[in-house]
């Protein structure tokens, strides 16, 4: 076996994932729409996203022992949802099915050249309370990573963040879909994974105005948090880790694919993220793992249905690039 392949049958690690699950209505169109303008689009495909599901479903295609905490309605959506991601090998005694609200939904246009426009209405994913944390505490405190984003209220999220620092949990944030998170929720954080524009936002610059190593450092300075993990799209991606005993920048070089829809493949990082660092890898060779799978995402259609299994990425490696 090649070092990635031992890498991939060693990704059996339990993870948490706290979050949303969503329906995604998904259309191609050769462009996207101007404002006041309709254009014409293919088939409608109803397939199982939401940021958290797809991190989830990511890890545990990659071999982590995945469960997620969430909501979804009690209606098609939600089984259709459910049944995907149970396919995935995801487990799920701890997302609830609510009566009288639609599943979470998530309306996605994709273009020729890959890039999406997305409208999501929270749905169930807004019930999600403090009390549905507290009732799968056990499902955190069994884990060694927690993966966190924000398509549920900051409440939930900080609470999951709170269970994980007392259980010695390695917390993952992907503030995502954007917003600048409170400074509580940083102390808690062990992993940021951001791309340049959120980095930029934090730091109230862009982060090319000097070198990785300083933003780096500033944002352990201000943040507290000692590794970020910046994605940078086509130019791959930057680790930083300036806490103690690491203080290191690795820049990890993009695979160079034919993107046909990039939805979720942000995701699909994350989530292969999660499942390295839950079974013991270190941040650089997770995050150069979840570069490659983020990559392989780009080239197929949807997110979920996108997203590899380890022989997938092997087989994907051997054309692309080595781990």
């Amino acid at each position: 076996m090649n070092s990635l392949q031992n890498a991939l049958a060693a990704l059996d690690g339990p993870v948490c994932v706290v979050g949303s699950l969503n329906a995604d209505l998904v259309v191609r169109t050769e462009r996207l729409p101007r404002p006041g303008e309709t254009v014409e689009g293919g088939p409608l495909r109803v397939t199982s996203g939401g940021k958290s599901a797809n991190q989830a479903a990511a890890a545990a295609l990659m071999g982590a022992a995945v469960r997620l905490v969430g909501a979804v309605g009690d209606d098609a959506n939600g089984a259709i949802v459910l049944d995907q991601l149970a396919a995935a090998g995801v487990r799920l005694d701890a997302v609830a099915r609510r009566s009288g609200v639609p599943t979470g939904t998530a309306v996605v246009c994709v273009d020729a050249s890959a890039e999406n426009l997305i409208i999501v209405s929270p749905g169930a994913n807004g019930t999600t309370t403090t009390e549905d944390v507290a009732r799968a505490r056990d499902a955190i405190a069994g884990s060694r990573a927690l993966g966190l984003a924000f398509e549920v209220a900051d409440a939930v999220v900080l609470a999951a963040a709170r269970v994980a620092r007392e259980e010695s949990v390695t917390t993952v944030l992907n503030p995502s879909p954007y917003r600048r998170p409170s400074a509580e929720l940083l102390g808690l954080v062990d992993v940021l994974v951001v791309n340049e524009h959120e980095l930029a936002d934090m730091l109230g610059r862009s982060p090319r105005e000097t070198s990785w190593a300083e933003c780096g450092r500033e944002v352990v300075d201000r943040f507290g948090v000692a590794d970020v993990v910046v994605t940078l799209g086509a130019e791959g991606a930057v680790v930083l880790r300036t806490g103690s005993p690491h203080a290191a920048v690795e820049e990890i070089a993009a695979t160079p694919v034919e993107a046909v829809d990039t939805t979720g493949c942000g995701d699909a990082f994350t989530g292969a993220l999660l499942a390295g660092l839950a079974s013991g890898l270190d941040l650089v060779r997770a995050a150069r793992i979840a570069s490659l799978v983020g990559a392989y995402a780009a080239t197929g259609e949807g997110a979920q249905a996108s997203y590899p299994r380890p022989a997938d990425l092997v087989s994907f490696s051997a054309v692309h690039s080595q781990v």
